[in-house]
């Protein structure tokens, strides 16, 4: 910041030619008619040592050139600064609100560096300002930089907030020069060179992005943006949204454009349709879209349609054949080979209008949205598309990890599954599960993001219908790569009693079933953790077991490499089992599952029937339900 080349007359010059006054003729500093003038003829270094000499120290860099360029400077009212001071009219500051004292007591015991350089900056600094809003302006000397530059703060005593820190007199200024374009934008007759050069980076940067070149179009427009030019906020918006999928970006009236309401009133609604409380609910929301333009009614059909899950982004063309073919794919589970197909598509993607730059619409399908990680969204931007031109970038790994051994590692809110079990069927069709193990009239449905399939369910005496003895499954419904159908249930809370009946006999009225149940260990000693496996064909059971501690249940004829005395009796960890338990039936089964869809995508759900049995006569069976009273 302290670069010599740095022309300050050019600057302040320039700064002055493009001043558009509120009207024609201001009063001039003498108090008569004339056009405003910013500044004042610049102090000669005579006038700026002794200054030097009066305040004991020589002043910072930036600041010193700038004082050779102009004797003070008017700064209008941007951040409640009307006119900063010459040589004659700074001094030090003394804190004359006494706010030493009081950043000092909020010190705490371990400060930071900043805080303690915050908490004394209010004796030591010198004060520039000479007109304000309640605003003080201080150069600090014991906060500089290798340059010598000190920084400068902007202290704001109507906000109550913490001072704006700005690195030197210079990032001030600059920081006040893009601010007093941003004030006059739109304004008639505002534009100049630097309007227009600005207003070309931002066309620049549109047609690097859409060549895949991102990382060279942000500063551009990070720029342009600072200086309040139309659209740079939007298109930036754009990119920093697709390298961060979750975080919320505002378009402004962009939403209510015909052309581009599919796509940017469709992610600007996935944040009121999650379900979360906010401030002003959904009329909050719906309020702010009619302002902008927006149809209430084409609003509130979309927030139900996300919180339902029947929202399908629906592009045309070839890149929205792609889109149908990939949703097909990922809505079984096999979500990198939907993120292939859209990676390999995107090159068709052609936008509905100059503004937009990428398929944005993607982050607010049910299904496919989920699919976008950060790295994804990254490759989308790399990647050149809307007719234009580039290299394309290296492709994101897969996600998914092969076999099962993943579900001692990973789960929901980055925590491994505790308790799961799962049925998988040998060649059937998802769409079939909930006829072969489904409850009465269960039906498959619509995509549930993991986060919420795997939610609290109902006691069972607060459930219609259910008795106190079942246990029926809330599942996520999907394909393994292996082409076996799967039924998961993530949070299993029951355990594997007595009444516990396997449902691979039923699953399997067309072929082979597998059932897995991973039990974990409950608090008492005397419950250490289980796991059962089941195998039928034909709707005849072949062998089980199950496992728990030293402890082994079987029946059938097992084969060798899946004998439970395998994976019991042994010095290993309970983890250790389970991880080798996993790698076996993975080898000898064929059976898997998906990992990204079951703890980040979305499946269709549905309920089974009982894992359990009615009790029969003589059987005695218990049921425990706890409720926490408030005292």
């Amino acid at each position: 910041m302290s670069d010599e080349s740095f022309n300050w007359h050019d600057f302040l010059g320039r700064w002055q030619e493009e001043w558009v006054p509120r009207a024609e003729h201001e009063e001039d500093r003498d108090g008569g008619p004339g056009p405003v003038r910013l500044g004042r003829p610049g102090a000669d270094e005579a006038a700026i040592t002794t200054v030097e000499k009066r305040l004991g120290m020589r002043l910072p860099p930036s600041y010193r050139q700038f004082l050779a360029a102009s004797d003070g400077w008017r700064v209008e009212q941007t951040a409640g600064v009307y006119q900063l001071g010459g040589i004659a009219d700074i001094d030090w500051s003394r804190d004359p609100y006494g706010l030493t004292e009081v950043y000092e007591e909020n010190l705490g015991d371990d400060p930071r560096e900043q805080e303690v350089l915050l908490a004394g900056m209010w004796q030591r600094s010198l004060r520039l300002e000479t007109d304000s809003d309640m605003t003080l302006a201080l150069l600090d000397p014991g906060d500089r930089d290798k340059h010598g530059e000190w920084a400068l703060y902007i202290y704001k005593g109507w906000s109550g907030e913490c001072p704006d820190r700005y690195p030197s007199f210079r990032a001030y200024m600059e920081a006040m020069y893009r601010s007093f374009h941003g004030d006059r934008v739109g304004r008639p007759g505002f534009e100049n060179a630097t309007t227009r050069a600005q207003d070309a980076r931002v066309e620049e940067a549109r047609l690097l992005a859409l060549r895949g070149r991102h990382e060279e179009a942000l500063p551009l427009l990070e720029e342009a943006r600072s200086f309040g030019r139309p659209n740079s906020a939007i298109l930036l918006n754009q990119l920093q949204h697709l390298a961060a999928p979750l975080a919320q970006r505002d378009y402004g009236s962009l939403v209510a454009d015909p052309r581009y309401l599919p796509e940017l009133l469709t992610v600007s609604a996935i944040e009121p349709a999650s379900g979360e409380w906010r401030l002003g609910g959904d009329d909050h929301w719906l309020g702010m879209m009619a302002a902008r333009g927006v149809d209430r009614e084409i609003a509130e059909d979309l927030l139900s349609a996300l919180r339902h899950g029947t929202h399908r982004y629906a592009p045309p063309g070839a890149w929205g054949r792609a889109v149908n073919e990939a949703r097909e794919s990922a809505r079984w589970g096999a979500t990198d080979a939907a993120w292939r197909m859209l990676r390999d598509a995107v090159t068709q993607w052609i936008p509905p209008g100059p503004l937009l730059l990428a398929p944005l619409g993607l982050l607010a399908d049910p299904v496919l949205g989920s699919l976008i990680t950060p790295q994804r969204g990254r490759e989308i931007l790399a990647t050149p598309r809307a007719g234009e031109s580039g290299p394309a970038p290296d492709p994101a790994p897969d996600l998914d990890p092969p076999g099962l051994t993943w579900l001692t590692t990973t789960g929901i809110h980055e925590q491994p599954f505790d308790a799961y079990r799962c049925v998988w069927v040998e060649g059937a069709d998802p769409a079939g599960l909930p006829a072969l193990i489904g409850d009465e009239g269960a039906e498959l449905s619509e995509p549930v993001h993991a986060a919420r399939a795997y939610q609290p369910l109902k006691q069972n005496h607060e459930r219609e219908g259910v008795e106190l003895w079942e246990d029926r499954a809330a599942v996520m419904a999907g394909r393994c790569s292996e082409g076996w159908a799967f039924a998961f249930d993530g949070q299993s809370r029951q355990g594997i009693n007595h009444l516990f009946q396997s449902p691979a006999a039923a699953a399997s009225a067309s072929g082979r079933a597998v059932v897995v149940w991973r039990e974990p260990q409950r608090h008492l000693a005397h419950h250490p953790a289980a796991f059962h496996v089941s195998v039928a064909e034909r709707g005849v059971e072949l062998y089980a077991f199950t496992v728990r501690g030293n402890d082994i249940r079987r029946s059938g004829a097992i084969p060798n490499t899946l004998d439970p005395a395998r994976f019991a009796g042994s010095s290993d960890t309970h983890l250790d089992r389970e991880i080798r338990l996993l790698e076996t039936l993975h080898a000898e089964l064929g059976i898997s599952l998906p990992c990204f869809a079951l703890s980040q995508g979305s499946l269709p759900m549905f309920t089974t029937r009982s894992w359990t049995r009615a009790p029969r006569e003589g059987e005695g069976f218990a049921y425990l339900s706890f409720v926490r009273r408030r005292p």
